[in-house]
């Protein structure tokens, strides 16, 4: 399968669920976007390595970190390898004296891994298929008469599909990509509602 590779677009607090952020990851040569809703460890542990600070003492990804160097482990890259139920799943490949091994991971740890091996951030396209929002450039800003600020995912079925569809371009115009993932969700479950 051929590998889709993502950066770290933004790192933002999730407004629709209290004590969770979010992490956003963009297709490095598209306009697709793959929002995943972290904890507040997670994401603590994302922007400490992002920002380049140095704790007092290491956190938890700073130790692996350590003992993988100390052993002469490289992280090559993070594959993002699969979205069952909503969660996605993730995989670290290591090598070490030319020997390439893979090891499972959450998806929140292998980013924070990922940022500080700087390693390379991958996915696949089934993935970007179901999980994965569009930004467009052409939205019509002055149209719309739903209020993205104030819905959330116990309001969507006053919503039809085509209004729906209107409201999610509109959070992504706002870069509100948590009510993006919540829209999205919506979305797939009516599709898959209808098979």
């Amino acid at each position: 399968m051929k590998k889709i590779d993502l950066e770290i677009v933004a790192l933002s607090h999730s407004v629709t669920q209290s004590h969770n952020y979010a992490v956003v990851l963009g297709e490095v040569d598209g306009k697709r976007r793959l929002p995943i809703v972290i904890g507040g460890f997670e994401a603590q542990a994302i922007a400490v390595a992002m920002e380049r600070m140095i704790p007092n003492r290491p956190l938890t990804h700073d130790l692996f970190k350590n003992t993988l160097d100390t052993f002469d482990v490289t992280l090559k890259e993070v594959i993002i390898n699969n979205l069952l139920d909503g969660i996605f799943y993730a995989q670290l490949v290591c090598s070490r004296d030319n020997q390439e091994f893979v090891i499972d991971s959450r998806t929140s740890d292998a980013i924070a891994m990922a940022v500080r091996f700087k390693s390379p951030i991958y996915t696949f396209e089934f993935i970007m298929d179901q999980a994965g929002v569009v930004l467009e450039d052409d939205v019509d800003k002055g149209s719309s008469t739903i209020m993205p600020d104030e819905i959330d995912s116990d309001s969507f079925d006053q919503y039809s599909v085509d209004a729906l569809k209107k409201l999610l371009e509109e959070v992504l115009e706002t870069e509100d990509y948590e009510r993006a993932a919540l829209i999205r969700d919506e979305l797939q479950k009516r599709e898959s509602e209808e098979d």
